[in-house]
């Protein structure tokens, strides 16, 4: 196995952004203990992991090569759309910040049991779907939100970008080809793409702990 690639060059940098956007969470947590940021440090936490995983393990643990794709990835993987939509709704939209935890739970269970039951019908359902809305939440959420520092809107650029990625993989997931993100294709910008994707992010929070 070589270590020394170019996509795990971009892995091992996400997973420093990681390290480093879960020490500004914790930091502002210890002072102002906001529940958001618990949920926000779950969800780069997660993208540590999966990063490190994908760094020591290879994509077969994603169902490259023909091998089959483990039915506990995408229950984990939907932790860091769900837990950084979940830290969206609490911080900037209270009113249906509630409603929105009973959902991302049900989509979590949902994803869960389908995958490891191997219920493919269901499970063709509920991945596009509780993915498709935690990504708009973390897509539209950080664009929309009021008070929010300057720059914010990056973090919504990250959700747009890990939106793309996550359709893709469950496409991939369930035998289908989303546009022309072919399997090929997928696994070739897979790394990038977490890459840039984090940085959007650490921008668009750092900017937000700063404020």
């Amino acid at each position: 196995m070589n270590l020394f690639t170019l996509d795990n060059l971009f892995l091992l940098l996400t997973g420093l952004l990681a390290i480093y956007l879960l020490w500004r969470f914790w930091g502002r947590y210890s002072t102002a203990k906001a529940t958001y940021d618990v949920y926000y440090m779950m969800g780069f936490a997660v993208l540590l992991i999966s990063g490190l995983l994908l760094i020591f393990l290879g994509y077969g643990i994603l169902g490259m090569g023909g091998t089959a794709l483990s039915p506990y990835i995408l229950p984990v993987a939907s932790l860091i759309p769900l837990g950084l939509s979940m830290g969206i709704a609490e911080q900037y939209y209270p009113s249906w910040k509630k409603a929105f935890k009973w959902f991302a739970l049900v989509g979590f269970l949902a994803i869960a049991v389908t995958s490891i039951g191997g219920m493919e019908t269901l499970r063709k359902i509920a991945v596009p779907l509780f993915h498709g809305v935690a990504g708009l939440v973390l897509f539209l959420g950080p664009i929309f939100a009021k008070d929010s520092a300057k720059g914010f809107w990056w973090v919504g650029v990250g959700g747009a970008l890990i939106g793309l990625g996550g359709i893709a993989l469950a496409f991939l997931s369930v035998g289908k080809q989303f546009l022309f993100f072919s399997a090929d294709v997928v696994f070739a910008i897979l790394a990038p793409l977490l890459f840039l994707m984090t940085l959007a992010f650490t921008y668009g929070f750092v900017k937000d702990i700063r404020k």
